[in-house]
């Protein structure tokens, strides 16, 4: 589907010359001289790899059809990451290298957005919290429970955080996905 490439947005699909990219920023330029254009910085999803282009505002870009779903995480083997479509039940195995940074955090049964173009995965999301127990941490100091300073801990899935000083091992705790910071003690 072609588009004006002004209208193209951060996380968009487009096709290049055979291959997808993933747009990582989209800026539109209106210099007070010459044809406005819009730069688009984008990574090419087969191997990562980072481009710059420019593009006329008024030109046309090929955009791909992606197709957001929710999954649930069924479990990993060596064929990568499987996930099942909870409307059809059908199962689809992601790569480890789409699943990326996001591996240590998958939970059985999580449900996840997975992003497909024509049955092939491309990205996940995962929900922005989870909650993870904590295994190792420094012993808990007495009278240091004010302190605004942050001890080590290691988490279930082997991720390593910093939680306040009154957590101690065994405690549940809620954890962002995005960066793995600790942000509050579970009320489970």
């Amino acid at each position: 589907m072609k588009v004006i490439a002004s209208t193209l947005r951060k996380g968009n699909v487009v096709e290049k010359d055979g291959k997808l990219y993933v747009i990582l920023t989209a800026e539109n330029i209106h210099p007070g001289k010459g044809t406005p254009v819009t730069q688009l910085d984008m990574r090419r999803i087969t191997d990562g790899v980072k481009i710059s282009e420019r593009y006329r505002t008024t030109e046309q870009v090929e955009r791909a059809f992606v197709e957001d779903r929710d999954h649930t995480f069924l479990y990993q083997d060596g064929e990568g990451f499987h996930f099942m479509n909870p409307e059809n039940y059908e199962q689809i195995a992601v790569p480890e290298d789409v699943v990326g940074d996001a591996a240590p955090y998958l939970q059985e049964s999580m449900t996840v957005t997975l992003s497909t173009h024509n049955g092939v995965p491309l990205t996940i999301e995962l929900p922005q919290r989870v909650t993870l127990e904590i295994v190792e941490t420094e012993p808990v100091t007495k009278g240091q429970t004010a302190s605004s300073s942050y001890k080590p801990a290691i988490l279930s899935n082997g991720v390593k955080t910093s939680v306040p000083p009154h957590i101690s091992a065994g405690t549940r705790v809620v954890i962002m996905t995005a960066d793995g910071s600790y942000v509050e003690r579970a009320k489970d």
